[in-house]
């Protein structure tokens, strides 16, 4: 189908302001553009019953807390937030964390991991499972059940959402879930939808290239399964999966090509591709309904598998 209409409108004031992409700016100024697009497009911020923003000791890390109503041990979501791995932060996810705590409602935990190029693959996937294995071990105090975390994120956050689960199937925590929005998965494909992803106002094929290039010191970096999960040997006993794609998203088909691998061995696995939308779109909730239809299946995903841990 066509871009959906307020999609086409979103690309087409963009055209209209000549907004650069990011890939043509500097670190700082990519950084500081993506922010504040993101919060533009997010809509008014939910209020969430406790907000705390704390830091991990060992590493010092930083983490966000997002708690409903509740004195029990909660279902826990840790989420990764987007950026490629060289642009976000705790912030960029501040509202989609709310809406999920909100709306499963279960706790949700945003980690700081560190960017590249500053900190190149394997430092934020490292980062990401030192968070969830210290958040399980410090369950007790941050009210956590720890028969019941998962792990999820968009786009580079997705990807390390994958990879944390291939770490901790074989080292723990346990995880119950996986959410993976519009995640990369293979590095240099070389798929349909890349192919098409040309589009100069919307993220694109030049986009995943220049996140790659500031994520991975060495090319062949891209082989490993850490980064690219779809190259993993196994992708038996990971935890339920629920990937959600954009139909014009570069990322869409190497997406899909994980679930289907997730669901051939024996991974629960749910794949919801969202027609005439763009990447990014699960960020959007603010002035998309699509993104907030993806932010509602999240919620409900979440909802079910917590319900049967």
């Amino acid at each position: 189908m066509p871009l959906d209409p307020q999609v086409e409108a979103m690309r087409s004031q963009r055209e209209a302001d000549q907004v650069p992409q990011l890939y043509t700016q500097t670190l700082a100024e990519a950084r500081a553009a993506d922010l504040a697009s993101i919060q533009a497009a997010g809509g008014s911020l939910e209020q969430v019953h406790h907000v705390e923003d704390l830091v991990m000791e060992e590493s010092g890390l930083p983490l966000r807390i997002y708690r409903p109503e509740g004195t029990d041990p909660l279902p826990t979501l840790v989420y990764f937030f987007g950026g490629g791995w060289t642009l976000g932060s705790i912030d960029t996810a501040d509202g989609i964390c709310r809406q999920l705590a909100n709306a499963v409602p279960c706790q949700v935990i945003t980690v700081g991991y560190r960017l590249a190029p500053e900190n190149p693959f394997p430092t934020a996937v490292n980062d990401c499972h030192q968070a969830v294995q210290w958040i399980a071990a410090h369950a007790a105090e941050l009210q956590v059940d720890p028969a019941r975390i998962a792990v999820g994120g968009d786009s580079a956050g997705g990807n390390l959402a994958a990879a944390t689960t291939l770490l901790a199937r074989d080292s723990g925590p346990a995880l119950a879930a996986q959410l993976l929005v519009y995640p990369n998965t293979l590095y240099g494909s070389d798929t349909a939808s890349m192919r098409a992803g040309d589009d100069p106002f919307l993220f694109n094929r030049t986009s995943v290239d220049w996140y790659w290039g500031h994520y991975l010191t060495d090319p062949a970096d891209g082989r490993n399964p850490l980064a690219s999960p779809l190259l993993a040997e196994s992708h038996a006993d990971l935890p339920p999966a629920l990937v959600i794609t954009a139909e014009y998203d570069p990322l869409r088909d190497e997406g899909e090509f994980y679930a289907e691998k997730l669901y051939a061995a024996g991974v629960p696995t749910q794949l919801s591709r969202y027609d005439g939308m763009v990447h990014g779109f699960f960020a959007m909730s603010g002035v998309l309904d699509g993104g907030r239809k993806a932010i509602a299946e999240a919620a409900e995903f979440l909802q079910r598998t917590f319900a049967d841990g």
